[in-house]
């Protein structure tokens, strides 16, 4: 660990005698978390969980007149889950987030190599994941054209472990981790308007031998068709999307043919923002064999379904799907402060087993943000499940009588350390 810190600080050190522009960002941010049914639906005889977790990530970004490079570091732990007195080799916190170079070809085309974070429209299909303090990243080499108000993105990954002398075989844990991926995305922007376009291919490893199953080379691949859009209306503002889901179910090679729509309505008053939407994913009928459930796969999905992560996040995978229906308003409540204000009537989109009423809960969320002082916020949060008896049918059980909520607070700091611009 201490020749990676080493040799990174010597590459910023040297770029950046030929910088044009080198700038150095820290993201430092603290959260407690108070967890009474959070995720899922609390159980009888146990405790709830409080903690508090933390991120320290400092972001280099150097660019010159045909390069640009980011490097991003970041530590990632609960207080008081690494031993006080603990050599540095025995400290997996320490990770590298980001470390990519995009290369000028032309004017209008370039390359992106590297570790990095992919992040489209309202971040539905791919997205940074902020809120998690590790984030999400993506190593994939990226052909990117950008002219006015045309971009495209054709991009591609390969994930392999280490550097074998045979074979390809792809064991990497984690929820989706994929063996391969392409995608090609397209957007179009008007001056209020934009409509984009994604297709995209994963594949996976694969490990059963089912009878029926002929993939070749031990894999199977599922592809994700869809659009994002936005127009304004008067003074609305209407956005939504639809994506498509088809090839082989995950993690078990069927199948699959899945959808997601949703439908979202802006009105400001200035002082306050107002929205109305509803977001449908297809779901399997509880105990059918066939293969229906929509999975948003790279998203930023806790910005999505309530705030308490009961659906999609890490959870929710070949259930039922989801019906969302939605509004909030968030509030001017100071110069910089606001408060916002949410609410969520979920459903189950398949059938739940002995024709159970479909109906699952509703959420409340409310979070306020409050700036301190220069590159300092604070936000506080809490939500509240209101569950139904259908929510314990796909919550394993788990009774629907107790009160499940959560609580957090989370300071923010953001501070430029560094900025050296020759052009200046």
């Amino acid at each position: 660990m201490k020749k990676t810190i080493l040799f990174y600080f010597t590459l910023l050190t040297v770029t950046f005698l030929n910088a044009q522009v080198f700038e150095i960002d820290a993201d430092l941010r603290q959260r407690f978390e108070y967890r009474h049914g959070f995720s899922t639906l609390f159980p009888d005889n146990t405790e709830p969980a409080a903690f508090v977790r933390q991120r320290a990530r400092l972001n280099f970004n150097y660019s010159a007149e045909k390069l640009q490079v980011f490097i991003a570091l970041q530590d990632v732990s609960t207080w008081g889950d690494t031993r006080q007195i603990l050599s540095i080799d025995g400290n997996d916190s320490f990770m590298l987030f980001q470390a990519w170079e995009a290369l000028t070809i032309t004017q209008d085309w370039s390359v992106k190599l590297g570790r990095q974070v992919i992040a489209y429209d309202d971040q539905r299909i791919f997205g940074g994941l902020d809120w998690a303090m590790q984030g999400r990243f993506h190593d994939a080499a990226l052909l990117k054209y950008n002219k006015q108000s045309f971009k495209m993105d054709l991009g591609v990954a390969y994930s392999q472990q280490g550097e074998p002398t045979l074979g390809n075989t792809y064991t990497i844990p984690g929820f989706f981790t994929y063996k391969t991926m392409q995608y090609a995305y397209f957007k179009k922007s008007w001056a209020k308007a934009s409509l984009s376009l994604l297709a995209l291919n994963t594949g996976y490893q694969n490990f059963e031998d089912f009878p029926e199953n002929t993939l070749a080379d031990g894999m199977y691949y599922m592809q994700t068709l869809g659009s994002y859009f936005t127009f304004p209306v008067g003074p609305l503002s209407i956005t939504g999307s639809a994506y498509y889901q088809l090839g082989d179910a995950y993690p078990i090679a069927e199948n699959l043919s899945a959808y997601q729509a949703t439908l979202e309505i802006n009105y400001s008053t200035g002082k306050i923002l107002f929205k109305v939407g509803a977001e449908l994913l297809s779901g399997s009928d509880q105990g059918s064999s066939a293969r229906w459930s929509f999975f948003p796969l790279y998203g930023t999905n806790h910005k999505f379904n309530g705030f308490m992560d009961y659906f999609y996040v890490g959870n929710h995978l070949n259930s039922v799907g989801l019906n969302d229906f939605y509004t909030s308003a968030l509030l001017k409540t100071g110069e910089n402060s606001n408060l916002l204000l949410a609410a969520h009537y979920f459903a189950a989109n398949g059938k739940l087993a002995a024709d159970a009423n479909s109906y699952l809960g509703t959420e409340i969320d409310l979070v306020y943000t409050q700036p301190l002082f220069k590159d300092v916020n604070l936000q506080v949060g809490y939500s509240h499940m209101f569950a139904s008896e259908s929510m314990g049918l796909i919550k394993g059980g788990t009774t629907t009588e107790n009160v499940n909520n959560w609580a957090w607070a989370m300071l923010v700091i953001n501070p430029r350390l560094f900025n050296y611009n020759f052009e200046k």
